[in-house]
């Protein structure tokens, strides 16, 4: 069964990359495509009326340059939105910046099993994945948490940041939880350090961060990407120090852009 799969699969992609059209001109963005930003994505609604106009156009590019294939779904404008959002919100101190090592996205209806990519069944419990081998430059997306990690305002939780911040940390050939594209030399040590230390508290004791964050360093720097975006005055409270160096990775004060925090 899983040969199967991952043969059909292989079959898919190849047929995908090969007839999928490329260096099709950017549009600009459709006008209910900004409400819908401005209804659902906070990161947006902090920016001022120009970075609006560039966080717009960036997302736009992202589009063009990267494939969003449903499977057994309905892609809908609110996904493609939500998805080019969540590549631009960690690179948006980074203009030049593009995904070379992503070319497709599968969009599942849901979670998804991580071996056969099988969508319904048990042990159903992946809700995002960065692709190797095979699955190279490819992405899968659960609908369901894609939109999860923007319409739910309390949550630090955000799948969609947690797969980019993934493809960021692996742009130096190394998905390590060290960013070195990103951090600059003089902050990797005291980052490994904290990185660290705060991976042993989370095991200790009780923690306001993901204990999955706990799993690796690589996983360690995407969940508390995910909190750094999603709730970046909680996180600048808890872990003042935390937050001090992803401001250092990231380029970004995202308690600056007045974000109200959860209540």
């Amino acid at each position: 069964m899983l040969a199967w799969v991952l043969i059909a699969v292989t079959t898919a992609l190849i047929a995908i990359i090969i007839f999928w059209p490329r260096h099709q001109k950017v549009q600009p963005m459709p006008n209910n495509w900004r409400q819908l930003l401005q209804q659902n994505v906070t990161f947006y609604k902090a920016l001022s009326a120009t970075d609006k106009t560039k966080f717009e156009q960036r997302v736009m590019q992202f589009l063009n340059n990267v494939a969003i294939h449903p499977v057994k779904t309905t892609l809908t404008d609110l996904d493609k939105v939500l998805i080019g959002s969540s590549a631009i919100i960690p690179i948006w101190a980074f203009p030049k910046w593009e995904y070379f090592n992503l070319k497709h996205i599968l969009l599942y209806p849901n979670a998804f099993e991580a071996q056969t990519f099988d969508i319904q069944g048990e042990n159903r419990d992946v809700l995002g994945m960065v692709g190797t081998g095979v699955m190279n430059q490819i992405m899968i997306l659960s609908q369901v948490a894609v939109r999860e990690g923007f319409l739910n305002h309390y949550s630090k939780s955000n799948t969609a940041i947690h797969e980019f911040v993934h493809l960021l940390d692996k742009s130096d050939g190394a998905t390590d939880g060290i960013p070195e594209n990103l951090l600059d030399k003089a902050y990797v040590l005291p980052w490994v350090k904290l990185m660290h230390e705060t991976i042993r508290q989370m095991q200790e004791q009780h923690s306001d961060i993901n204990i999955y964050g706990a799993t690796n360093p690589a996983e360690f720097l995407a969940v508390v990407s995910e909190y750094f975006f999603s709730q970046p005055h909680l996180l600048a409270e808890h872990h003042p120090q935390l937050y001090e160096l992803l401001e250092k990775i990231f380029h970004q004060n995202p308690a600056s852009y007045n974000i109200q925090p959860a209540i």
